[in-house]
């Protein structure tokens, strides 16, 4: 998992930072608005793509509707390395309905175009985004489409800076991970070169909605939110009230849910109603 290994982590050469950027600012201003309400924000997933794209737009406009501060785009991969079962299945399905990047991208400027008030962060991987060059042309394109930031899984701030480069070049975010395996010296070096937020992962493993959380997410969150200049939202394993209030509770800005929500969509992935209920039940457990 990003941010798990040891060791510093490098300042980037560029002077300018991705939390300085536009993007950056926008997501800033979600987690600020919901802040002032005594709340963590709210950040649902949808998968660009699945079940096709109408569904999927009807998808992230209903979660955003039903109180979401900030959205997550997962775009589909064929090699999605951290997501458990039930986000591969949905990866695929969006796959085999024809979803590709530039799709993806048509999706995420739609979304963002009916619904502009929330920010849109994608997230992708590095073969994915960047391969082999720095990832310029992707970073634009998300940039055209209105993303505010982008979440690239296995990409390390060892390895990230000509990303970041290009992102401040497009004026979106880079959000980085940090897991419970990261070393208390490395998550102070991740967060200072996250931008917008860094994503917190509850849990050692790939994603996925757990019946319950580690005991130890509490001191994790209270942990990590010590040494972040940014907010820190966590995700992985949340598919409950009952955990959203936990780690709201701990002090996180964020609560990241993926998994639950897919699951909300029945096999058909069309049950548009019952994912709006979760988030509807999901943001009103994000008062602290």
């Amino acid at each position: 998992m990003t941010g798990s290994a040891g060791g510093v982590v490098a300042a980037p050469k560029h002077a300018t930072h991705t939390n300085s950027t536009a993007g950056a600012a926008r997501i800033a201003t979600a987690f600020a608005g919901a802040h002032a309400e005594g709340r963590a924000a709210l950040i649902p997933y949808v998968v660009a793509g699945y079940p096709d794209a109408e569904g999927s737009f009807a998808a992230a406009c209903a979660a955003i509707d039903a109180g979401a501060d900030l959205l997550e785009v997962g775009l589909p991969y064929s090699d999605p390395l951290a997501d458990g079962a039930t986000l591969q299945r949905a990866s695929q399905g969006a796959l085999a309905a024809g979803a590709t990047f530039d799709s993806s991208l048509a999706l995420v400027a739609r979304i963002a175009a009916a619904r502009p008030r929330v920010p849109v962060v994608a997230m992708g991987y590095a073969n994915q985004l960047i391969g082999g060059a720095d990832g310029r042309d992707r970073a634009l394109g998300l940039a055209r489409a209105g993303v505010a930031g982008v979440i690239v899984a296995d990409l390390t701030p060892d390895e990230g800076a000509p990303f970041e480069a290009v992102a401040v070049e497009a004026g979106i975010a880079v959000v980085y991970l940090v897991a419970p395996t990261t070393s208390p010296s490395r998550r102070v070096a991740v967060a200072a070169r996250s931008g917008g937020f860094l994503y917190c992962v509850s849990l050692v493993g790939v994603t996925g909605a757990r019946v319950s959380l580690p005991p130890t997410v509490k001191r994790l969150v209270r942990e990590v939110t010590a040494v972040s200049p940014v907010p820190v939202a966590v995700g992985f394993g949340v598919s409950r009230p009952a955990h959203v209030r936990a780690i709201a509770g701990a002090g996180a800005a964020g609560v990241i849910v993926a998994s639950a929500l897919v699951d909300a969509l029945g096999p058909g992935g069309r049950d548009i109603a019952s994912l709006a209920a979760l988030v509807t039940t999901l943001r009103a457990a994000t008062a602290r």
